[in-house]
């Protein structure tokens, strides 16, 4: 009995020794990884017994049984499938709520507006990213946005400039979705009753694809907000017209889709055969230029009441707007003085001399016009006589 007594007192003191094991190993801080830190990629459909042995194997865990009877007792929390970084002690206990949470690691990039989505190729491929090819590929596929833009050509105008919380191998078709929703998200907003994000709407008497074209052309002529609407109304002057566009970006773009844009644009460059070249075609390019913000989108949709068919920069990143050509052209000499480092307009030139007045004949003493003339006549006479 008594070996039974002091067998049973053994073995309990064990179960307390493993227990109190346990609750450490899951609630102590704990680091087996080296000081730069480790990423450890969750597998889809992964057991708990599988996350906690490939926690333990990377040093994140302290021990992988802790663990895995710890995620037991919160058997409906599901440990999401990522990859997460640890780069400090933490206990077993934060490491199974961080995968539970789905706290995966994200680094931030952001979308700017009015970007296109060869820039945005380009800036993911310098962080590395991705591929850039990989992402144009991607985004040349409109399938997306069929149903709000049945027409469009690609995903351009529809990737919605912001920031972004990416992986750091993120897939190029699940970036562009995210992107496009968050576009959908932000239209139904800006334009409510207009056109839904699963509707084709017609807003401001353009289709939506319309609507985003015009938005990204006014997008990429200002900076400034408070000039949008301006641009917008210039533009839609000009097309009620039949006037070419002449909007230097569709060139630009156009260059872009070619390959052949090096960050200057020439005269001869406003020759470039394409449909996006708004010199020497009339009407929207097919397609938008870049994606708008949603300052410009709400000044496609609300252009300004003006008779402004002209603009031309004022050199302080903003513009001179005019309504005829000829105050245009007076705006481009405006323009051209100021790039020279002159004032915009020249100085008036110099005040003519006023002409002098005839005063009023003074009185005088008829006595001495007497004498004058007396010596005058003297003089004479002196020099007739000696001649």
């Amino acid at each position: 009995m008594r070996k039974f007594v002091a067998s049973f007192g053994l073995l309990l003191l064990a179960g307390v020794g493993v227990c109190a094991w346990l609750w450490y190993a899951i609630t102590q801080p704990y680091q087996g990884f080296s000081s730069q830190g480790v990423f450890v990629t969750i597998p889809h459909g992964a057991s708990s017994r599988g996350v906690a042995r490939l926690l333990q194997a990377n040093g994140v865990i302290r021990n992988s049984v802790a663990f895995e009877l710890y995620a037991r007792r919160h058997a409906r929390r599901t440990l999401q499938a990522g990859e997460y970084f640890f780069d400090q002690p933490v206990s077993g206990r934060d490491v199974f709520w961080k995968v539970a949470k789905g706290q995966v690691y994200v680094i931030p990039f952001t979308v700017r507006e009015g970007e296109t989505m060869y820039d945005i190729a380009q800036e993911l491929e310098a962080a590395h990213f991705m591929a850039a090819d990989d992402f144009v590929k991607a985004a040349s596929d409109p399938t997306l946005i069929r149903n709000i833009a049945p027409h469009a050509p690609t995903l351009e105008g529809f990737l919605f400039p912001a920031t972004y919380q990416l992986t750091r191998h993120p897939a190029a078709n699940e970036l562009t979705a995210t992107m496009v929703k968050k576009f959908k998200e932000e239209w139904s907003r800006i334009a409510p009753g207009v056109a839904g994000a699963d509707s084709t709407g017609i807003a401001a008497g353009y289709p939506v694809s319309s609507v985003v074209t015009m938005a990204s052309l006014v997008e990429r002529e200002t900076p400034k907000p408070e000039e949008r609407p301006l641009v917008a109304g210039v533009f839609e002057n000009r097309l009620r017209r039949n006037m070419l566009l002449q909007c230097d970006p569709t060139v630009i773009y156009a260059l872009q889709q070619d390959g052949r844009y090096d960050g200057t644009l020439t005269g001869a460059d406003l020759h470039t055969d394409s449909p996006y070249n708004t010199y020497m075609h009339v009407g929207l390019p097919p397609g938008p230029i870049g994606n708008p913000g949603e300052i410009s989108l709400r000044a496609a949709l609300q252009p300004a009441q003006t008779d402004y068919l002209y603009f031309v920069a004022n050199t302080q990143g903003g513009h001179f707007f005019s309504a005829t050509l000829e105050e245009h052209n007076r705006n481009v000499t405006k323009y051209r003085r100021l790039l020279a480092g002159l004032p915009a307009d020249p100085p008036p030139p110099p005040a003519k001399p006023k002409p002098t007045t005839v005063s009023k004949k003074t009185p005088v003493n008829k006595k001495t016009v007497g004498k004058k003339k007396a010596h005058t006549a003297k003089s004479k006479t002196q020099k007739g006589t000696s001649g």
